[in-house]
């Protein structure tokens, strides 16, 4: 049972007609074409559950978190059918408690076959279904950002840290499920928005069809990894989201365009 206080009216309201718009826009900017209906993940990160509690009461199911404790005291307070997106840096040492919240449904930023098996070794045995995992990408090639070095088009290797990673996962971690790749757009500020949309966008999903090719050609277990026969792609948040859909992007990180700016807890 829920114990999340409950909203102030007003907040609650504010937040439903944020959510409204947000939704509204992610329909409009998802193509025509595609197959899978995107997923909206609202980013709570630093926000009360009774923020979380309000957009659940609109309606939303997917909720992201960046900090294993504000994960965990949520979950604890929050309705049992919240759809958990864990989105921070991954720390092997945290994987035991992540994988104890019963309703996590995905981690976004696996880089480690360490960090998968630990994972895979923490999942109760009563979980009814695997966890899904995302590799993350570091598509800018930053070195203040977290990432997988991402696939060369024209050649890719078979033996590059993503392919083996996601191998493992595949072959060694059963209770995990390879869901798709995962990505942090550019913080290099001399680039335009545009520049960095269109480049993290693109390698990403050069990398995601690359790794794809070489999973079909060498795993050979119908439904072993992604969705619908292909590995989803997370990427595009509240200031590029709906470049991120037009690109392709399966599922978006949506905070500061639902929730509001975020203060430090020190500043609340």
């Amino acid at each position: 049972m829920s114990t999340a206080p409950n909203p102030v009216t007003d907040r609650a309201s504010d937040l439903l007609t944020s959510l409204t718009e947000i939704r509204a826009r992610v329909k409009e900017a998802t193509p025509s074409s595609s197959t899978l209906k995107p997923t909206l993940v609202a980013v709570s990160k630093y926000k009360p559950a009774s923020d979380v509690q309000a957009c659940y009461d609109a309606g939303q199911r997917d909720f992201g978190e960046n900090y294993v404790q504000e994960l965990v005291e949520k979950a604890a307070q929050l309705p049992a059918d919240i759809r958990w997106h864990f989105i921070g840096t991954l720390q092997s040492n945290k994987s035991k408690i992540l994988a104890s919240i019963p309703n996590i449904y995905a981690i976004q930023t696996v880089t480690s076959i360490k960090a998968a098996a630990a994972l895979n070794k923490s999942i109760p045995t009563e979980r009814a279904v695997p966890l899904n995992i995302l590799l993350q990408v570091n598509t800018s090639g930053e070195d203040v950002k977290s990432g997988l070095p991402p696939l060369i088009p024209s050649s890719p290797s078979s033996d590059s840290d993503l392919v083996a990673l996601s191998k493992h996962i595949i072959t060694q971690c059963p209770r995990l499920h390879l869901q798709g790749l995962m990505t942090i757009g550019s913080l290099t500020e001399s680039l335009s928005a545009s520049e960095k949309e269109n480049r993290d966008f693109a390698t990403l999903v050069q990398t995601r069809d690359a790794l794809q090719d070489i999973l079909r050609a060498e795993v050979k277990e119908e439904g072993a990894w992604g969705v619908e026969g292909r590995l989803l792609l997370s990427v595009g948040m509240s200031s590029d989201f709906e470049a991120a859909l037009a690109a392709g992007s399966d599922v978006v990180r949506v905070g500061t365009g639902i929730f509001g700016a975020r203060h430090l807890k020190s500043q609340s």
